[in-house]
Order: structure tokens, then C-alpha cells, then sequence
């Protein structure tokens, strides 16, 4: 990011919605940062510089002893501040305002009556709003210097105002889709109330990044895991835009690809990076390290262990590398911080966040950390790579190990291979591919009973899984017709050997994960 670059820092109390909160920013070409509460210090303020602030929502109530703070330095920057939700009580109760237990609890849509004039909603027609709840306490006393500008229809205080110090607080939850003029109400804290010009610019991302790249590697050489997926694909080319033969991309084959994906990914990068792309097959050693191992936070750590012994010996056929790549983007850094400082709060480990540079002893570039995944996409295409690899479905660094439920063996591997092949075929053939985020296939590690040409079989179940979405962050499920799941089923049972049932996962993002595991 240009150090110039007007930044929204975006303080965290462990909302599942703060992402959606991050995703509005960006979706309006500003630049932002989340960060966890507890990792907001005066170095840290000091280094992103914001030019505003918002307080997320969170799970806690303010009235216990041990939830999160708001620490007055916050405050006392004299920035803008947009609190929603949780954030709001905290500033209620920091600036000595009263928050009580609510004898209702308000969730889900509520109508809220607009009663003074607000740049927070200024172009919202009418006085009545449709918007989202989701809380159990609520404002008894708004502290002094503020003036309450919307009530909900059940009499709550909905929001709040300190329009000569900039801090305005919700109530409700503008970042979700389900208020109305959500997204304008943002907008308008970011450009009228924040004043807020800097637009976050692709173009003006690559060329900053290149010239940082440059800069940090000069003339040193640094090796990148190159999967053939978006993210290391944009990654590698960025790296070869700055730094050119002094990029060398190893492509580890842990046998735990999509069908003929290995030799698609060798046959492309081969042309691309010529002699500095190194391929190393290596799916007979992750198979034997996977053998009766069935816990998947177990499977990704031993593929990520793996991958790290693989990738090291490989890395060390290329004479003095100083500088290690990844195609690390933004969620995988917000998903594996712990909010609460425990385990529960972290969804499950990113295999690029952290664990090769240690072990390596590399310094790691990441240059698209900063990114989600459409923009990375923007930045692809700016690179001018092929439409075809950038609108490629995402793909998980484990592989079909995640997708595989229970135990993994080389024939259950080569079974959902197929089933995947004809699942993804099939999206491309009716022109869904490119309607859906990710489609894949799961092999449940259950057998069911079936009769295929007068016999009874005892085969495998799969389950079919495709979701919309903007980031991965949220989703929903696609909503295919009977006749294309019925299309779908009977191409794969009638093609598939061991396969005998298949079922939809009919299950939004939250309350599951898009992979199973």
C-alpha cells in the first residue's frame, strides 16, 4: 500500500459480520485494515495513520467485567469514528453514557424511525428504515455532547451522534444486506462525514508494489510455491514483473490435485517461467504421511509439514534464495487471528499463514496480503494473464484432503477425482462455471446401499457443493433446478465406479465453512 493512501482502520471485537464491514470499504475503492481489539496499540495507530476508525459488533456485552475495552487513545486521535453494534455500547460506556441489560432482545429486521437530520443518512428517503438487528443490550443514558438521531419501533435508541467530534453510532448493522441503505449509509461516513478521497487504485497497487519489490529483493534471488491457483498465479507474476529471472517457481505435485490438473499446471508455467519452473512429484511421500489419519486439523498440519520438508529440499537446489513468496491474501490473515486470544475463535489454520519462512530461514514477501480475492483478480488481469486461470474456482492448499472425510487412500482419491471432473465439466458445459465462486465434490466416508443392473450395491455417498459469493468470507449456496441436479447425479453415478449416492450440501457461510474441513 502507498504509505499516501488515505487507510479506514477497521478495530475488530469479534462480529461474524466485520468482514462484510471490510468488504463495503473496498467494494467502494477505499483503502482499509481490520485489526483485532487487542492488537491496537499507540505504535500501531501511529504506523496505519487512519483517517477514520469503526468499531465493530461482537459477541460480549459490555456490562461483563472481562469484555473487550475501547482504550480512550482511540478517542482522543480525533478521527471520525463509526461504531456499530458492540461498538456502540463501547462508546456509550467509555464516554460515560449508561448501557442495561435489555429486557428484549432485538435480532433479525426491525423498522427504525429516523427523528433528527444526519450526514450518517443523508439521501435516505423517508423517515422509516428496514435494517438489521442483532443485540441483547441496549442505551439507557447517551453520554453528554451527543443527541439520539433514530429510535427502533420497539422504543430503543437505534443511533447516536457527536456530529462536532465525528462519532457516530448504530445500533443496528449497516454492513449487511439486509438493511436498507446500508451501503449508503457507509458511503456516507467514509465521503461526507470522514471527507475521504483517495480512491484505492489497482493500477496505482501494481505499480507501487513493484517498485517495493524491487526495492526489498534488488538483486536477490526468491523462489515461490506455485500451485496454479489464482493466488500464486497472480503472486508469480507480480514477483516475475519486478524481479524476472530471479524468481524460480516450485510447483509441489502432493498427489492430492484435481484430475489431470498436475500436468495442466506444468504445461502452462513451463512456457511461462521456462527453466525456473521446477516441478517435484511428491504424492507417493504425502499418501504414506496421510496413512490412517482422519482428524483434518491432523491432515493439514502433516500436509503442511510435508509440504514444508518437499518444498525445503527442493528450495535447495537453487543456490543462495534470500527471499521466500506466497500467495497470501487478506482473509487467510483475518481467519487464523485468534479475537479472544484463544482457540476457539480461530476457524481453522491458513497452510500460507506462517510456518515455511521459520522453518527456512527465508524472508517472506507476500505482495497481495492486503487483498481479497476479486482484487486480486482486477490485479491478474491488469498482469494480463489469461481469463481462463483467473476465474479459476478457488482451490485449497490440502487438496482433496479436506474433501475427503475419515481416512485417505489412493482409491478414494482417484474416485472423487472423477466425480469432481464431471461435476466441474458439467458447470462448463450449461455456462455455470463462471455464475458460481466454488463447486466441488465431497466423498463421504460412509457406504450406502444402491441396485445398479439388478444388483445390489454397497458403494460410496458424495456430495455436491457449490456456493455464490463475493470473497469466501460469506456465502450462500446455489440454487440449481431439480432437472440440472438430477442431470448432475446421473452423469456421475452412471460414470463414476464406487459411487452409488449423491446428495447437496444445502448450507450457507455462516453457520458452516465452504469445505467441509
Amino acid at each position: 500500500m502507498n504509505k499516501k493512501t488515505e487507510c479506514i482502520l477497521i478495530i475488530d471485537y469479534g462480529s461474524q459480520y466485520t468482514q462484510l464491514i471490510a468488504r463495503r470499504i473496498r467494494e467502494i475503492e477505499i483503502f482499509c485494515l481490520v485489526y483485532p481489539f487487542h492488537k491496537i496499540t499507540k505504535k500501531l495507530l501511529n504506523k496505519i495513520n487512519p483517517s477514520a476508525i469503526i468499531l465493530s459488533g461482537g459477541p460480549k456485552s459490555v456490562l461483563d467485567k472481562k469484555s473487550p475495552s475501547l482504550d480512550k487513545s482511540i478517542i482522543q486521535l480525533q478521527k471520525p469514528i463509526l461504531a456499530i453494534c458492540y461498538g456502540m455500547q463501547l462508546v456509550t460506556k467509555t464516554l460515560k453514557g449508561k448501557v442495561k441489560k435489555s429486557t428484549f432482545r432485538e435480532y433479525g429486521h426491525t423498522l427504525v424511525d429516523i427523528k433528527k437530520k444526519s450526514l450518517l443518512f443523508k439521501g435516505i428517503k423517508g423517515n422509516k428504515l428496514k435494517v438489521w438487528m442483532s443485540h441483547g443490550d441496549n442505551i439507557q443514558k447517551i453520554p453528554k455532547k451527543f443527541i439520539i438521531s433514530s429510535n427502533s419501533q420497539n422504543k430503543i435508541i437505534s443511533s447516536i451522534e457527536n456530529k462536532k467530534d465525528k462519532i457516530y453510532c448504530l445500533q443496528f448493522h449497516p454492513e449487511v444486506f439486509h438493511t436498507d441503505y446500508g451501503s449508503k449509509i457507509i458511503k456516507n461516513f467514509v465521503f461526507e462525514i470522514s471527507k475521504i478521497k483517495d480512491k484505492f487504485v489497482i493500477d496505482s497497487f501494481i505499480n507501487d508494489k513493484i517498485i517495493q519489490l524491487k526495492t526489498i529483493i534488488k538483486d536477490k534471488k526468491i523462489i515461490c510455491g506455485l500451485s496454479g491457483g489464482v493466488d500464486s498465479t497472480v503472486t508469480a507474476y507480480l514477483l516475475n514483473k519486478a524481479v524476472n529471472k530471479n524468481l524460480y517457481c516450485i510447483f509441489v505435485d502432493h498427489g492430492l490435485l484435481r484430475k489431470n490438473e498436475a500436468t495442466e499446471v506444468e504445461r502452462i508455467f513451463k512456457k511461462k517461467f521456462k527453466n525456473n519452473f521446477i516441478k517435484v512429484n511428491a504424492s507417493y511421500i504425502f499418501l504414506n504421511n496421510l496413512k490412517n489419519i482422519s482428524d483434518p486439523e491432523k491432515k493439514r498440519k502433516i500436509i503442511g509439514k510435508t509440504f514444508i520438508e518437499v518444498f525445503e529440499k527442493a528450495s535447495k537446489k537453487i543456490t543462495e534464495v534470500d527471499f521466500l513468496g506466497q500467495g497470501t491474501l487478506y482473509p487467510d490473515v483475518i481467519e487464523s487471528i485468534p479475537f479472544f486470544e484463544g482457540p476457539t475463535a480461530k476457524i481453522k489454520s491458513h497452510h500460507n499463514v506462517g510456518g515455511l519462512p521459520k522453518k527456512m530461514k527465508l524472508k517472506v514477501v507476500e505482495p497481495l496480503r492486503e487483498l481479497f480475492k476479486d482484487e486480486v483478480r482486477k490485479v491478474g488481469t491488469k498482469l494480463k494473464i489469461s481469463k481462463k486461470l483467473l476465474m479459476r474456482h478457488p482451490f485449497p492448499g490440502p487438496g482433496l484432503a479436506i474433501r475427503i472425510p475419515g481416512y485417505i487412500t489412493k482409491e478414494k482419491i482417484s474416485i472423487l477425482q472423477e466425480a469432481d471432473f464431471i461435476f466441474i465439466n458439467y458447470l462448463k458445459e450449461k455456462k455455470l462455471y463462471d455464475k458460481i465462486w466454488q463447486a466441488f465434490v465431497v466423498l463421504l466416508p460412509v457406504k450406502a446401499v444402491g441396485v445398479m443392473g439388478d444388483e445390489r450395491t454397497y458403494n460410496y455417498s458424495v456430495s455436491l457443493r457449490a456456493i455464490t459469493s463475493v470473497d469466501g468470507m460469506t456465502a450462500d449456496f446455489y440454487m440449481f433446478t431439480n432437472s440440472q441436479l438430477k442431470e448432475i447425479s446421473s452423469r456421475i453415478i452412471n460414470n463414476v465406479k464406487g459411487i452409488n449416492r449423491v446428495l447437496y450440501d444445502f448450507t450457507s457461510k455462516p453457520p458452516g465453512t465452504i469445505e467441509w474441513e
